[in-house]
């Protein structure tokens, strides 16, 4: 009798609990650059944007999120801008994704390490030093898009490669959750319509294809 009655008040606070965590409006933090920011789409076609929008389906109150992004900024930019927003409030959830740039200026993979293990590190506290409230997400491979098709593709897609082994190295390393979406972009190679009109960024199509793991990867955080 005695263990059932404890059965019972368990399951009853799950349920406060669960409700609870509904009730609660959940900040999220993005930082990167064109991809995070969705250049040449809608606000809320931007992959965190819609990433969320399957978060407030699936029944939790979410805030607009906070964006730290800007179309063609390299990881020592990122920071720059981190260090001047002089952040001073934590969030439930944070994104990172960066590095496009530093390939695409020739920047060293060297020089791209360095930067990316602090501007991590700091996600994690932005997270309130929860490693599984961030999710880094890989670089995608614009090598494939329209824009590229006078350049080395094959170099473009060696050069991201190694610059996805030096990050998801260092978000393991740090209990972070990785999300790979360098594959789903080389879909773009042969659909037309996960490219945006201006030949290099991903469509809004595109973007759906990563916020539904991301979102995903949020529910199982939330859920637990």
């Amino acid at each position: 009798m005695l263990r059932q009655l404890f059965i019972i008040i368990f399951i009853v606070n799950s349920a406060i609990l669960h409700a609870q965590s509904q009730m609660k409006s959940y900040k999220t933090l993005s930082l990167g650059d064109s991809y995070t920011i969705g250049e040449s789409v809608l606000p809320e076609e931007r992959f965190i944007n819609q990433a969320l929008t399957i978060l407030r389906e699936s029944g939790y109150a979410v805030a607009e999120p906070r964006i730290i992004a800007v179309t063609g900024w390299t990881t020592d930019e990122l920071q720059k801008a981190i260090d001047e927003a002089h952040i001073t409030t934590s969030f439930d959830l944070v994104t990172l994704l960066i590095g496009v740039n530093n390939q695409y200026r020739g920047r060293s993979a060297d020089e791209y390490r360095t930067e990316f293990v602090k501007l991590i590190e700091q996600a994690v506290q932005f997270a309130s030093g929860k490693p599984n409230r961030v999710v880094v997400l890989s670089i995608p491979d614009w090598g494939v898009t329209p824009f590229a098709q006078d350049r080395d593709r094959k170099k473009i897609a060696e050069e991201i490669d190694l610059f996805n082994t030096i990050n998801k190295q260092e978000t393991l390393n740090r209990g972070v959750h990785y999300l790979d979406i360098t594959a789903i972009s080389r879909l773009a190679k042969d659909d037309v319509l996960l490219t945006a009109n201006d030949k290099l960024h991903p469509s809004a199509t595109m973007y759906a294809l990563w916020a539904k793991p991301l979102a995903e990867l949020f529910l199982n955080e939330l859920k637990n």
